[in-house]
C-alpha cells in the first residue's frame, strides 16, 4: 500500500474492542493523514480479518497463541498480504517498528503495560485509553517518555478533557501547569438512583448497560461501582502531578462536561462534547492541531440542563478504596487495580453478587502486602502477587458460602 507523504502510521492495540473500533472510524475519515500499520486482537479473528481487508495493515497480531494457526489460515484463504505475529513478543515488535509514529493502546486491564513501555522506550507517541497501566506505573512510564522523547496522551474522556484545558505547549506531565484543582466528572453509572438494598439483585446485564457510553464489560462494571472513577483519580495524580486532595469527583449524569480544571488565578475551564470516544481519539491523533471530524456536535438544547452533585461514598465505596490506596502508596495502588480485575471477573462469571465486589476488594487489600516497587519488573511482580491474594480471598469467601467443599 502506497502512503501519501506525511501520512502517520498507527498501531492499534485492541482493534476489535470499543476503543479500536472508534479509532478505526477516525482513521477512515482521515485516510490522507493516518494509516493503520498494525492491528491487534486477543482472539476475535473474524473481525480482525474484516478490518484487515478494509484497512490493509502490514501486520496483524493475535495475543492468544492458540489462535495463531487459525489466524494464518484465514489470512491465506482471504489472500491477504499481511504478516501475522503472536503474543506479547508480537505486540512489542510492532509498537517498536521504525516506521510507526503513533500507538493507540486500547487493551483491557494491565495487559497493555509492557507494550506501552516498549513503545515509549523507542520514543513513540502513545495514546492510552486503558487507565490500568497508568494506574500501575504512571510515574515510571512518564520518566521513560521524558528520557526517550516519547509522548503519553490520555484518551480516557475525562483526562483528555483535562488535557484539552491545559497549555498546548507540551504533554501534561512535563511542566507545572498552575492547576489548583481538577474536577473529574462521572455519570454515576446505571445505579445512581437504585435503592441500596436492591443492589444485591443486580444482574450482569444490568451492570454493563451504561446509560451514556458504549464500553466493554469490565469497564462498564467499574463504572457501575465507580471503581472506574477511583482509578481515574489515580491516573490524574500521575498524569498531572496533582495530589489526591486536589482531585475532586463530581457526579454529572448528562456526560456532557467531561472534566474541569481550576487554576490558581481563579479561572475554571471545562471541555464539553457529546459522549463519543472518537472526539478524544481524534484530538490526540491530530495533537497539537485539530482536524474535521464527522460526529454530532452539542447544541444549546443539550446544555440547557446540566446537573452536578457530590458522590455518595456509601453508595460507591470503591471510590473511597481508591483514594485510600493512593494515600497508602504505589504497592497499594497496584494491588487495588489487580484485585479489582479479579473480583470483577468473578462477578461477570456470575459467581458473586454485585454488592460483594467492594467488600471483597477491601478484604483483599486489608491483607495484601508487597515491597515497594522500583522498576517496571517490580510492578509486574506486585501485580501477580495481588492477583494471587484476590483469588485466595475468593476461595475463602466461596467456602464460607458453602459453594466450595472445605
Amino acid at each position: 500500500m502506497t502512503l501519501n507523504e506525511g501520512t502517520k502510521s498507527v498501531v492499534i492495540l485492541g482493534s476489535t474492542g470499543s476503543i479500536g473500533l472508534s479509532t478505526l472510524s477516525v482513521i477512515e475519515q482521515s485516510r490522507d493523514r493516518f494509516h493503520a500499520f498494525a492491528l491487534t486482537a486477543h482472539s476475535n479473528i473474524d473481525l480482525l480479518i474484516e478490518q484487515c481487508i478494509f484497512f490493509q495493515p502490514r501486520y496483524l497480531v493475535i495475543s492468544d497463541a492458540s489462535k495463531l494457526r487459525e489466524l494464518q489460515s484465514k489470512v491465506d484463504t482471504a489472500g491477504l498480504d499481511v504478516i501475522s505475529l503472536v503474543g506479547s513478543e508480537g505486540l512489542n515488535e510492532v509498537v517498536q517498528h521504525d516506521e510507526v509514529d503513533v500507538v493507540v493502546s486500547g487493551i483491557v486491564g494491565a495487559a497493555g503495560l509492557s507494550s506501552i513501555h516498549s513503545a515509549l522506550r523507542r520514543g513513540k507517541k502513545v495514546l492510552v485509553a486503558n487507565k490500568e497501566p497508568l494506574v500501575m506505573a504512571g510515574d515510571f512510564l512518564a520518566q521513560v517518555a521524558r528520557e526517550n522523547n516519547g509522548v503519553i496522551l490520555p484518551l480516557d474522556s475525562e483526562h483528555n478533557a483535562i488535557f484539552q484545558c491545559l497549555s498546548p505547549l507540551s504533554p501534561p506531565y512535563y511542566l507545572e501547569q498552575g492547576i489548583s484543582k481538577i474536577m473529574l466528572t462521572a455519570s454515576g453509572g446505571p445505579f445512581l438512583e437504585t435503592p441500596l438494598d436492591q443492589l444485591r439483585n443486580v444482574t450482569v446485564a444490568q451492570a454493563i448497560r451504561h446509560p451514556k457510553w458504549t464500553m466493554g464489560r469490565k469497564i462498564s462494571v467499574d463504572s457501575a461501582t465507580m471503581m472506574n472513577k477511583g482509578l481515574e483519580v489515580i491516573e490524574a495524580h500521575h498524569l498531572f502531578s496533582i495530589p489526591a486532595e486536589a482531585i475532586e469527583v463530581v457526579i454529572h449524569p448528562q456526560s456532557i462536561v467531561h472534566s474541569m480544571v481550576q487554576y490558581v488565578d481563579g479561572s475554571t475551564l471545562a471541555q464539553l462534547a457529546n459522549p463519543d470516544m472518537r472526539v478524544p481519539i481524534a484530538y490526540c491523533l491530530n495533537y497539537p492541531l485539530r482536524n474535521n471530524l464527522d460526529v454530532e456536535h452539542i447544541s444549546v438544547k443539550d446544555i440547557s440542563i446540566l446537573q452536578f452533585q457530590e458522590p455518595d461514598f456509601d453508595r460507591f465505596p470503591c471510590l473511597s478504596l481508591a483514594y485510600e490506596a493512593l494515600s497508602n502508596g504505589r504497592s497499594s495502588v497496584i494491588g487495588l487495580n489487580a484485585i479489582n480485575e479479579i473480583i470483577v471477573d468473578e462477578f461477570l462469571n456470575e459467581t458473586i453478587d454485585f454488592s460483594d465486589i467492594a467488600p471483597l476488594i477491601e478484604s483483599a487489600l486489608n491483607v495484601f502486602e508487597a515491597p515497594y516497587p522500583s522498576s517496571i519488573e517490580d510492578v509486574l511482580d506486585v501485580d501477580v502477587a495481588a492477583r494471587r491474594c484476590a483469588r485466595e480471598i475468593l476461595i475463602k469467601y466461596q467456602k464460607s458460602k458453602g459453594r466450595i467443599a472445605t
